[in-house]
């Protein structure tokens, strides 16, 4: 049933408003109620105080947890100009945003959080951190709410590896392994209940039963749904405040410095940080198992998911690597070997081509002897071999990680996140029109109505459409820029530059459509961020995953449409001499003298190559340089001083870089993967770039994750959402396009063909390739397999038939073995089956309303429990028994599972 919401829905939907008595505050009693509010209107008292305080993560009187930071700066000048202003005329932006910003703070106040306020002067700027902490009662309420799991019991868990496994056994030295101090213990786990409270691990020690990360998520979570002024404009959480510059940013603390600490020290004493920059974030641990747990334990299961992907496609590139250089390698030797190479170096005046442009003269094919050694090195029957391998090891490698996958997010507590524990956005609990009962939880939940998100998510697609054209448009210009500059270089009649024209005017072209993808890749990805926001998703998975398809379709148009076009179309449409094909008046490109191949590889190192490098550049000094910049601002102090001040720490956190999230990673990664998979019969040594690359990412991601950014906000994840999907449709494009790249591309078949016909021998073979023109008087050459007249050849309907033969039976081949590995190789191990099987059954165990039943499970019997559900009486005195009767909004309704 749907209702729309009612204006007093908005202070129980989006926060939990403060009560009259402040009775379930804790240790937060009236005094210091009137301690928050003169930090608030006495900043220079407690910046005084502030400088002598320790470098931890407290408030002022040591004890209290700093949870979150808000931050904002005021200009100064700026500042002393509103003060001169009439009253009547100071409506400017910097009262509204003060406005905004006392609104905000208020209703933070009045939700229950604790708020401590500190002021740092600077030369030309004021810069204001707000402390904010959650008392246990706001902790206990959100942490239902938001079915925050807790543990049970301890369970026996080992960190094992395949590779580790199998060194093992072998009785090899494993260099890889290291150990890691502190290892994050193992759970049972099941979602929060305040009425269960006695049952959880650790609900004995308030301060340290929620974990910092869960601490963060819950104040996120307050932060993104409190408002500052009108639901109707949205003006509502600390994501609209902080893109309206009203603050400068929001942020958890780190747990302390990263840097090692002097002298000698044990490496338990280490905080996680500094345990994840000694373990995995240095240089040297390229070679090292990456220390997951720690990583989600620090960041996240989303985080921790990513590296874990990343690591094990890396893992999967080193045999890839491996015989793709071996491939390479053998190409080498056969082309030094190669009878046809011999016939074109050797051919001499024998064959005259006939002119490649208008205005091209004639030219000797022994003039591209080394252009066409060249290609042999890509365009051989190994690449035939090295495309079913690749084939066949994308749809291994994505069958294995789905394995791999299951057993992280059973092992992390997040195999049914998505389907019945992940909460709606904030964003969409404040501007959803509607309110609808969820089918599953029974709960109120804001609702959106489809009909008008499908009529958004049209108006996206058309958008899409309308940036894919653009693409289109760029690409059709570079091909122009080419055939012009080809033109232009040829009526220079400069020797050394008309024998190269062909090859500046394609490779300055290339590197003209990377630097055109990569202005196009910014500007779309902006948009999408609005189109996606406008669509009113529920879930934040599917929140992304819309703004990951509507990118990644425009950036497989953008980064592929070139490559695509030199591999499929480029050389397919001319005509034959006196018949050429003509685009706005200009003769339609061909390919090269060495054939369009090498020019695919040559467009897949320059793209691929070009933007490893120009990404791993802004990964690595782009935040060095900012992080630098940051830092100079912070040490300027009022008067001009700049020296090496001690920060606090949420000063030093705030010199950090923002993380703006893992979505560069991923596209990077899986365009690459594209690359890699899609045209691997063109270049073979593609993925050992791609491993080289991926060995140098992980550091830098690292590196950057715990030197360069502030902490980011703890986001839970039980995959890798729509990537993995991506990654299978690029999988399935690659079977049929290297299918066709070998039918239709390369010259494998038609060799073949010309050795059935004559006795296992290529000799004669070029002169079989190339047809007979007239053209001025003059015999001239072109490869084609057509007759005097124009016509096709039998021999071009031979080939045509056997072209798609091979087509059918490669792409039938390789899916239909495919096939079998998918069904050898289930997707959920079957020991990870038993654990959650065994899991549910104790959480249901602890959960039960019979005492009798509480005790079997620690009898560890096979009894079944028995759940109870209870009235709303019931629940109310239960709340009543731990203090907590007030963290209800009077006017909530209790889900019918609870009532």
């Amino acid at each position: 049933m749907q209702r729309r919401k009612a204006p007093a829905d908005d202070s129980t939907t989006l926060i939990v408003d403060k009560p009259d008595s402040e009775g379930y505050y804790g240790s937060l009693d009236s005094k210091d109620d009137i301690f928050v509010l003169e930090e608030i209107n006495k900043p220079q008292e407690n910046e005084k105080s502030s400088k002598g305080m320790t470098n931890s993560n407290v408030f002022s009187d040591g004890i209290t947890r700093i949870d979150f930071v808000l931050v904002w700066e005021v200009d100064l000048k700026e500042k002393a100009k509103e003060k001169d202003l009439d009253e009547r005329t100071r409506q400017s932006t910097f009262e509204t945003h003060e406005k905004w910003r006392l609104n905000f703070l208020k209703k933070l106040r009045k939700s229950g959080i604790r708020i401590e306020k500190h002021i740092v002067e600077k030369e030309k700027t004021e810069i204001h951190y707000i402390l904010l902490n959650a008392p246990w009662s706001i902790l206990c309420y959100y942490a239902e709410e938001l079915s925050i799991r807790v543990p049970l019991q301890v369970v026996p868990h080992h960190a094992s590896n395949w590779s580790e496994n199998i060194l093992n056994k072998i009785s090899i030295p494993n260099i890889m392994y290291q150990d890691v101090p502190n290892p994050p213990l193992d759970f049972y786990t099941c979602q929060f209940r305040v009425s269960k409270l006695r049952r959880f691990l650790g609900s004995d020690h308030q301060e340290t039963f929620f974990k910092s990360t869960q601490r963060h998520q819950i104040l996120y979570e307050i932060l993104a749904r409190t408002p500052y002024g009108s639901l109707k404009r949205g003006e509502v959480g600390i994501d609209r405040l902080i893109s309206e510059n009203v603050f400068n940013a929001a942020y958890p603390l780190h747990d302390g410095p990263y840097q090692l600490p002097s002298g000698e020290f044990e490496a338990k004493s280490l905080n996680l940080r500094q345990i994840l920059y000694q373990y995995w974030g240095r240089w040297k641990c390229w070679k090292k198992y990456q220390p997951l747990d720690h990583i989600r334990q620090y960041f996240g299961e989303k985080i921790a998911l990513y590296f874990a992907w990343l690591g094990f496609y890396t893992g999967w590139l080193l045999p890839a690597a491996v015989v793709g250089t071996l491939v390479f390698i053998f190409g080498i030797f056969l082309m030094l070997t190669d009878i046809p190479a011999e016939e074109v170096c050797e051919s001499g005046d024998k064959y005259i081509m006939c002119p490649l442009c208008n205005i091209c003269g004639y030219w000797n094919l022994s003039s591209i002897c080394t252009t066409f050694k060249a290609g042999q090195l890509f365009d051989y029957g190994g690449t035939v071999f090295f495309s079913i391998f690749m084939s066949l090891w994308a749809v291994t490698f994505l069958e294995y990680w789905k394995r791999t996958n299951a057993i992280l997010a059973h092992h992390w507590d997040c195999s049914e996140f998505e389907e019945t524990e992940e909460r709606p956005r904030p964003e969409f609990t404040a501007m959803a029109p509607m309110t609808m009962r969820n089918p599953v939880t029974g709960a109120e939940e804001p609702y959106f109505p489809e009909r008008n998100r499908m009529n958004r998510t049209i108006t996206g697609c058309m958008v899409i459409i309308i940036m894919v054209t653009v693409v289109l448009m760029f690409l059709i210009a570079i091909i122009l820029y080419r055939t012009i500059l080809g033109i232009i270089i040829y009526k220079s009649k400069n020797d050394f530059f008309v024998s190269w024209a062909g090859r500046i005017a394609s490779i300055t072209g290339s590197v003209l459509n990377l630097l055109v993808i990569m202005l196009l890749s910014k500007l779309y990805t902006s948009l999408a961020h609005v189109l996606t926001r406008w669509e009113m998703h529920r879930t934040q998975t599917k929140y992304e995953n819309a703004f990951i398809l509507k990118v990644f379709i425009f950036q497989f148009i953008n980064f592929y449409s070139s490559p695509i076009y030199i591999a499929f179309f480029k050389g397919r449409f001319i005509g034959y001499p006196g018949h050429y094909y003509t685009l706005f008046g200009i003769r339609n490109e061909d390919c090269g003298a060495g054939g369009c191949l090498i020019e695919l590889a040559q467009e897949l190192l320059i793209i691929m190559g070009g933007k490893q490098v120009i990404n791993n550049v802004q990964e690595f000094v782009v935040p060095k340089l900012k992080g630098w910049w940051q830092k100079q601002k912070m040490k300027t102090r009022k008067g001009g001083e700049t020296s090496d001040v001690y920060f606090q720490p949420w000063e030093a956190d705030y010199q950090l870089l923002v993380c703006e999230g893992l979505f560069d990673e991923y596209l990077e990664m899986v365009l690459q993967f594209g690359f890699i998979t899609i045209f691997v019969a063109a270049c073979p040594i593609a993925p050992l770039f791609a491993l080289l690359n991926n060995w140098v990412e992980i550091r830098l991601d690292a590196q950057k994750f715990v030197c360069e950014y502030r902490r980011p906000v703890v986001e839970r994840a039980q995959s890798i959402g729509i990537w993995f999907q991506i990654l299978e449709v690029i999988t399935y494009l690659a079977v049929i396009s290297n299918a066709f790249l070998i039918a239709f591309t390369s010259d494998f078949l038609p060799r073949l063909y010309y050795r059935y016909n004559n006795k296992g021998g290529l000799h004669g073979y070029i002169n079989f390739t190339l047809a007979y023109a007239s053209q001025e008087h003059v015999m001239c050459r072109y490869r084609e397999y057509r007759d005097l007249n124009g016509n096709h050849s039998p021999t071009f309907f031979n080939l045509l038939a056997i072209r798609l033969g091979f087509v059918i039976i490669f792409e039938h081949v390789v899916f239909f073995i495919g096939r079998m590995i998918d069904l050898l190789v289930p997707d959920i191990p079957e020991e990870v089956e038993i654990k959650v099987k065994r899991e549910h059954y104790m959480a249901k165990e602890a959960l039960a309303e019979n005492q009798a039943l509480g005790a079997a499970l620690l009898d560890e019997t096979d009894a079944q429990p028995e759940v109870k559900f209870r009235s709303e009486e019931k629940q109310k005195d239960d709340l009543a028994d731990y203090g907590l009767q007030s963290i209800i909004p009077q006017n909530q309704k209790l889900p019918p599972s609870q009532s």
